[in-house]
């Protein structure tokens, strides 16, 4: 290795260069690089509502209404004036309401009441409307435009709107934050003015290389967009601070570029083993189904590695040519010693040990039995604009949903019999179809040519099902069950069934068989590498189990607390928090193992915790504050929680490893030092 890094020194004005050509090919890239928000997208190709989707695309030109508008206080005559103002906005597709579903000239009171409250009721009407994929954002704000602050708007594509728009300013608000923040942690915990904007350069580089190239996906998900960058700074801050302490302590004894060679010698197996176990906690996201996993999975470890590229070779060139600027603003340090810290872990280790253990299983058992949202009709609630107009438009019609049913069109009485079959379900509220409108005696050429095309094409007929239930629950995997199984009685394996509600309980489905293997593979592989660089059997046992069970003590506090949490945070946070944190771990148990030479099991945790102590803290609290900003300032609900766990987990993990570990450690001291 020394041959290796005595090569990147004496090439390190061109491995330099080379590193901001790519930074700056990469800022230009970043550009084109487009976001995705909608998490329905992300379910597997093969997954039932998918293929659904596909069918009915090459069938109708017509997609799933994916918006309801609302408007107050309109007559009938001013409501149909509204629908023609919203059917001429760029990008709708199609408008769905009351005159739809009636034929023309015939009195509304010879229609079932329940039919015509579904889109006219105490004088608010209540709009279907389907908008283009590509032309979400603009026909979005032009509705608003349209219909006034006062009505509401509600659906995926105005989820998909806000989330869009919003995201993007929050996300910059909340890198300002924590670019600032870190320069504030690093000035306290390191011992020179100019040591973290050193840092931060080096941080930048990689972390522009990493976004650029994300251009290499295509598109990437909103939850890499908003997490991605951030979670990249957090986690790979402590590499380059390790390589400047180590660098500054072999330059007391050599000169600048023999220290610089040693630093990276003897400091390249630590962050590596660190870094290679952060990079699989993040690969094992892309075992997901759910597409979002593999999203951010490959994002992150990517970046991971870039950053490790970058602290071997573009930060020795760095600090080498700015150590002298550095050494001239040097200060005394601001933080203790942590040596008592370390005499009051040293008392109550044991205890604390022991305790954690008897906490292993209960915490386990209770981080089971949450509650969870799978899709995205929870992600704006109570306070933000959506989930006002939701909650409105809720108060007058109820909880709604679209279903389309497509099942062939050679048996209109066959869809006759399906249709009333399912009126008699609770939730169906109103049934759009040909059998529904005109009978099965007369022709189906009486209907309008713009409705029969979005009822007929050439293999099947579409039934629009209005359904009075939420997005996702149990009540509505139910019903998704049993209009599945009445459908397949009349047309087996013949139809196909799609919508919001659909796609949701296909996301459960997927997600929660994610779980085991995606979790099984994170902690199976991060194991093997610690056995693999430890040599050892026991510390890996106790350095897993140390941060799995903080990772269950994390995810136990929202069911003590009676919240419901996103499925999709709970796997990508298992995850994170694994392959993020365990480097304390390792940082503390190998320092131990060091100290250990000189010291007996008392002395050696006071002098371990004194040691590591700032180094953990100073990586644990950015990563901490920065998974908080995400929680306080992004109204995103799945990005809001996903910063929350992190923060949270963060500091179950810190608490762990600075209060539990060395007891472990010391309990099982015998099984890995040898005499």
């Amino acid at each position: 290795m020394e041959k290796f890094y005595g090569a990147v020194i004496r090439f390190r004005k061109l491995l330099m260069l080379l590193f901001l050509i790519g930074a700056g090919v990469s800022a230009y890239c970043y550009r084109f690089i487009s976001v995705n928000y909608d998490i329905n997208s992300y379910l597997p190709k093969d997954s039932v509502s998918t293929k659904a989707l596909d069918v009915m695309s090459e069938e109708f030109e017509g997609a799933i209404p994916n918006a309801r508008v609302l408007i107050r206080d309109v007559t009938y005559k001013e409501a149909l004036d509204y629908k023609e103002k919203l059917e001429a906005v760029d990008g709708v597709i199609s408008v769905m309401w009351l005159d739809d579903v009636t034929l023309p000239d015939t009195p509304l009171e010879l229609y079932d009441q329940d039919t015509i409250e579904t889109y006219y009721k105490d004088d608010a009407a209540l709009f279907t409307v389907t908008i283009d994929e590509e032309s979400i954002l603009s026909a979005v704000d032009t509705i608003r435009e349209i219909i006034g602050e006062e009505n509401a708007m509600t659906g995926a594509a105005v989820s998909t709107a806000v989330a869009t728009e919003s995201t993007v300013k929050e996300v910059r608000e909340i890198s300002v934050i924590s670019v600032l923040f870190l320069i504030v942690v690093l000035l306290i915990t390191t011992t020179s003015w100019a040591e973290p904007f050193v840092v931060l350069a080096g941080l930048g580089i990689a972390i522009v290389i990493n976004a650029g190239s994300n251009l290499i996906f295509g598109e990437i998900s909103f939850v890499t967009n908003a997490a991605g960058n951030i979670l990249q700074l957090a986690v790979s801050l402590d590499y380059s601070v390790f390589l400047i302490h180590r660098f500054e302590e072999y330059r007391r004894e050599l000169d600048p570029e023999e220290a610089m060679k040693k630093a990276l010698t003897h400091s390249t197996s630590s962050i590596s083993s660190s870094g290679l176990t952060t990079v699989i906690g993040f690969l094992a996201l892309t075992l997901m189904r759910f597409r979002i996993g593999p999203d951010l999975g490959l994002a992150l470890a990517k970046g991971v590695g870039i950053s490790l590229l970058t602290v071997f070779l573009f930060m020795p060139g760095l600090i080498l040519a700015l150590y002298k600027w550095m050494d001239k603003t040097s200060h005394r340090s601001f933080l203790p010693t942590f040596r008592k810290l370390g005499k009051v872990t040293c008392r109550i280790t044991v205890p604390l040990g022991i305790v954690f253990v008897l906490a292993i299983i209960p915490s386990y058992i209770t981080s089971t039995k949450n509650s969870y949202y799978y899709g995205a009709s929870h992600i704006f609630g109570p306070g933000t604009r959506s989930g006002d107009d939701t909650a409105l438009i809720e108060e007058i019609f109820g909880k709604n949903d679209t279903y389309v049913l497509m099942v062939p069109t050679q048996d209109i009485q066959a869809e006759k019999e399906l249709s009333d079959r399912l009126h008699q379900l609770e939730e169906v509220t109103s049934i759009t179809s040909i059998p529904d409108i005109i009978g099965t005696a007369i022709p189906v050429d009486i209907i309008p040519d713009d409705l029969r095309k979005q009822l007929r094409s050439e293999h099947y007929d579409r039934m629009v099902l209005s359904v009075a239930a939420d997005y996702e629950g149990e009540e509505t995997e139910k019903l998704v069950e049993t209009i599945r199984k009445i459908a397949e009685e009349y047309y087996p394996d013949e139809y196909y069934l799609a919508g919001e509600g659909i796609s949701t309980y296909d996301l459960m489905e997927t997600v929660t068989a994610d779980t085991i293997k995606v979790n099984l593979l994170a902690v199976g592989a991060v194991f093997a590498v610690l056995v693999l660089t430890m040599k050892s059997l026991i510390l890996p046992i106790i350095l897993v189990l140390s941060i799995e069970t903080a990772i269950w003590i994390n995810f136990s506090v929202p069911y003590i607390l009676g919240q419901t949490i996103f499925y999709i945070a709970y796997l990508i946070i298992s995850s994170i928090q694994l392959g993020a944190t365990v480097d304390y771990a390792i940082l503390f148990t190998d320092r131990y193992k060091e100290n250990r030479a000189h010291f007996d099991k008392k002395t050696c945790i006071v002098e371990t915790t004194s040691n590591v102590t700032s180094s953990i803290l100073t990586s644990g609290i950015v990563l901490t504050v920065i998974g908080f900003l995400l929680g306080v300032f992004s109204t995103h609900g799945l990005i809001s929680q996903l910063g929350y766990m992190l923060s949270r987990g963060t500091v179950c993990s810190l608490l762990a490893v600075l209060f539990v570990l060395p007891g472990l450690l010391y309990l099982l001291d015998g099984t890995f030092i040898k005499k």
